[in-house]
């Protein structure tokens, strides 16, 4: 094995009487099958069989044998193998042993380096009472209403809702933009700029004709750089009014009758979030201590796997964002190479966790199992028994045992760590 990598060779040998035997039973398998001219079905000479379909007989016997041997090879030599072996320089010829050379990856062999009482530290930050506040404030703009404003035009801050049609000014059969009850704030960051100046000091039941000029660098690959022609009709104009901050607030929003009790409820829940916070902060530099402590070669199969599952879950990020990545700007294979660092360092800190787990003798149950798959279909928006089913299926079940048990076996390290707490 090379040093500096998992890789791997061995050279599979499959002995003559063998190799005879297999092929003396797939060749009795086509004889059955085969319908050749002159001759009954099944009764076609063996010698004929062998010359018609010889290299259809060739392909299964190393199919059937091949592998066999290759996992008795490993076997043998207490080899962990990673991924798919990939066989070459093939040897079939008659009353020789069948040969083949087997290039694969291993798991890599390493010496586990000390893990428990590892010197890290830990910085809370405190929660201040302008947190709370803020916190507050997010819960009256969930509270808020919205009034119809009557006796004057829209302004700023005024949420409008508008149906509108726009078309690409240079480009007559682009499929037009077009909205139903579409809300536009006024004078808000993410609102087009060319809405707000238009759609400023209108009135409910005006239709309002104007162009926009998207920038040539605008989010939305399809608009950028192009003028188009809107038509908007005004439904409607609102404000926003927000509750008064007092007891009928938080009686309005949470279980409790006193605004100084859901002060103190949101203080107790933001520390609590920002310890949950530190201690993940902290795991992660115990992680990545254990990764500096130990030095091996890591399978690339792994690696590129990794790397595969990083770039899709940016993809299904964007898409749940409702952002098309083939619509980006963007190359998505320069951005799966450059992951290759971080997903090599992800490899190697599973392949610790996962000694670490066995040194301890950790395990997952299948009740810990079940209570994680039904945490992913809550998010997922799913039946459990569907999910575990799919899961399964898919054959990424035992990828979330196993990120389990790693996480397991991390917060064993986090447990035995001699942490130094600061708060900030």
């Amino acid at each position: 094995m090379d040093a500096a990598t998992c890789k791997k060779e061995l050279v599979i040998e499959i002995p003559v009487d063998v190799v005879r035997k297999e092929t003396q039973s797939v060749t009795d398998q086509y004889r059955k099958l085969a319908r050749i001219p002159g001759f009954r079905k099944g009764h076609a000479p063996a010698s004929l069989i062998q010359n018609r379909f010889s290299k259809d007989i060739q392909s299964e016997v190393v199919q059937s044998l091949l592998p066999k041997f290759f996992e008795t090879a490993v076997k043998d030599q207490n080899l962990l193998v990673v991924g798919r072996p990939h066989f070459d320089e093939l040897k079939f010829e008659n009353d020789k042993p069948l040969t083949a050379k087997a290039s694969f990856e291993v798991y890599p062999a390493f010496e586990l380096k000390e893990y428990k009482g590892l010197a890290v530290e830990e910085e809370v930050a405190a929660t201040k009472d302008e947190d709370v506040e803020q916190t507050l404030e997010r819960l009256r703009e969930r509270a808020a209403t919205f009034e119809v404003v009557e006796d004057r035009p829209a302004a700023d801050g005024d949420f409008v809702t508008v149906n509108y049609q726009g078309h690409d000014t240079n480009d007559a059969v682009a499929k037009p933009v077009e909205a139903k009850d579409a809300t536009v704030q006024l004078g808000a960051e993410g609102t087009v700029a060319g809405f707000n100046e238009n759609l400023r000091g209108a009135k409910a039941g005006e239709t309002r004709e104007f162009n926009v000029e998207y920038p040539a660098d605008y989010a939305q690959k399809a608009l950028a750089g192009k003028t188009y022609a809107y038509r908007a009709e005004i439904l409607a104009i609102k404000k926003k009014e927000l509750p008064a901050l007092d007891d009928e607030l938080a009686k309005t929003v949470s279980e409790f009758q006193t605004l100084e009790e859901l002060r103190e409820r949101i203080r107790k829940d933001l520390q609590e979030g920002r310890e949950q916070h530190a201690r993940q902060a902290t795991m992660q530099k115990l992680l990545e201590e254990l990764i500096k402590l130990h030095e091996f070669p890591v399978p690339d199969v792994l690696v590129e796997e990794r790397q595969q599952r990083k770039l899709e879950t940016t993809l299904t990020r964007l898409v749940s964002q409702g952002i098309d990545p083939r619509t980006i700007d963007v190359d998505w294979r320069k951005v799966r190479e450059e992951s290759r660092p971080d997903a090599e360092k992800d490899v190697r800190g599973d392949l610790i966790l996962d000694k670490i787990a066995e040194a301890e003798k950790i395990e997952v149950s299948e009740a810990e199992v079940d209570d994680l798959i039904r945490e992913l279909a809550e998010q997922r928006r799913e039946p459990p028994a569907a999910l575990k089913t799919r899961l399964t299926q898919e054959g990424t079940l035992d990828r979330l045992k196993s990120s389990r048990r790693n996480q397991k076996a991390l917060e064993l390290v986090y447990q035995s760590a001699k942490i130094n707490r600061k708060n900030e």
